[in-house]
């Protein structure tokens, strides 16, 4: 499973926040939604959020093992 608790942390550090994000950046609210969910994103979107935030992957999200992920 993907979470994203590293990118509260790295947004948290940064001079952004989640109103900057979305009116200076052009991040949608419901991709804000999504990070607080744990919901799926685009790969253009971590790009984006890496950009914004002077950041790497690893500071946006954190895969864990679940077991109530789906099968292979």
């Amino acid at each position: 499973m993907i979470v994203y608790s590293p990118f509260w942390a790295t947004l948290k550090k940064s001079n952004e926040t989640t109103y900057t994000l979305i009116q200076k950046h052009k991040i949608s609210s419901a991709t804000i939604d999504k990070l607080r969910h744990n919901k799926g994103i685009s790969t253009l979107t971590i790009n984006d959020l890496c950009r914004i935030l002077h950041c790497q992957v690893e500071d946006i999200l954190l895969y864990v093992e679940d077991d109530n992920d789906q099968t292979l």
